[in-house]
């Protein structure tokens, strides 16, 4: 009997990626009787699964939004531990892009298939630094696959909006920031930049937020904006879901100066579009140049691209003597729209 091939060992199906072998899906869009689930945004994290396996941040983060029975079971998984599934292996590794988040490697043999779900390769002080892991087939998102997006330091933009609070103590600042991961990434910048002040937090950012300091981030004295008076917002921060800061609610504060954190802040006319007068470019997903340089570090021979600006990466890939192509995955990274309740989360930008 020939040997396996890579697409015999994963390969997408209605639901997302199925391994046949192992019987599971990874991330998958529809519930199914056995899901690996690489992180807790929405798009790739839904309720409904017969069996979920994740890491322990993660299957907290479904039980804080989809409640106790959001699976039929669950399994948590530790970072570097291997777990025989039917005829495969599968390890989970650090993806760097929001607490627990993981890339899945899947071993069938001497065939290794690294499915990275989301991911950043720069430092983030609020989860485990991405790892990088050796293979012959490398899964990356494109969410940023074009050269243009190259996102800067992280720490600059932070004391930009920093100039902007005392620049305008008469004001409150309102950034716009995802409430998994982006919220909590921003405040740890800001105390990093020295900043001791309360933060205030929209009611939405508060469980996920109380959960990051439960497994002992430090984010400092962080307070609900809900109850204050007017008056005494000017010169504060709060955080909240960026459809919150086009809403009724701003009206809440003195003269906001409105702020966006995300990647899609690089383009101006995005930033215009939404009436962002403080844009931040501050991503929890891998820029071109993170893109690039991880996949040429995987050593992996063959890249598949799942979701975001596919053909710019592929062709990149394939100037390089790798083969590539894109995945037709559909149902992910739908951040782009900016979109973000307590219910609906959306992978980050």
């Amino acid at each position: 009997m020939r040997g396996m091939r890579p697409q015999d060992i994963l390969m997408p199906d209605a639901a997302g990626l199925y391994c046949r072998s192992g019987g599971f899906h990874v991330d998958p869009v529809r519930p199914v009787d056995r899901a690996v689930i690489t992180h807790g945004h929405s798009d790739h994290a839904r309720p409904g699964h017969g069996a979920v396996l994740a890491t322990q941040e993660t299957l907290d983060i479904m039980r804080l939004r989809y409640g106790d029975d959001f699976a039929g079971s669950t399994q948590a998984v530790c970072y570097g531990e291997e777990i025989r599934l039917g005829d495969v292996s599968i390890a989970l590794h650090p993806a760097g892009h929001v607490l627990g988040s993981a890339q899945i490697a899947v071993r069938h043999g001497p065939i290794r298939i690294v499915a990275s779900g989301d991911y950043k390769d720069v430092r983030d002080p609020t989860c485990a630094p991405f790892e990088l892991v050796p293979c012959d087939v490398f899964i990356t998102e494109a969410t940023f696959g074009l050269p243009v997006f190259r996102h800067g330091d992280a720490a600059s933009e932070v004391d930009k909006l920093l100039a902007s609070v005392a620049l305008f103590p008469e004001r409150a600042h309102l950034i716009g920031a995802y409430s998994l991961g982006k919220a909590q990434r921003v405040i740890a910048l800001i105390r990093e930049a020295g900043y001791g002040a309360p933060i205030y937090l929209h009611g939405a950012m508060e469980k996920v937020t109380r959960y990051y300091q439960s497994r002992g981030i430090a984010l400092g004295d962080l307070r609900p904006v809900k109850g204050m008076k007017k008056a005494d917002l000017a010169g504060t921060i709060t955080l909240a879901p960026p459809s919150a800061t086009a809403d009724l609610w701003t009206r809440r504060f003195p003269d906001p100066v409105t702020a966006f954190a995300s990647g899609w802040m690089r383009l101006r006319a995005r930033a215009r579009q939404r009436g962002v007068e403080l844009p931040l470019v501050i991503s929890d997903h891998a820029d071109w140049d993170g893109l690039i340089r991880t996949i040429a570090a995987t050593g992996a021979g063959e890249i598949w691209v799942t979701h975001g600006q596919e053909d710019a990466l592929v062709h990149w890939c394939t100037t390089r003597g790798l083969v590539a192509r894109p995945l037709a995955l559909v149902g992910y990274g739908d951040e782009d729209s900016g979109e973000d309740t307590s219910s609906v989360e959306e992978g980050g930008g």
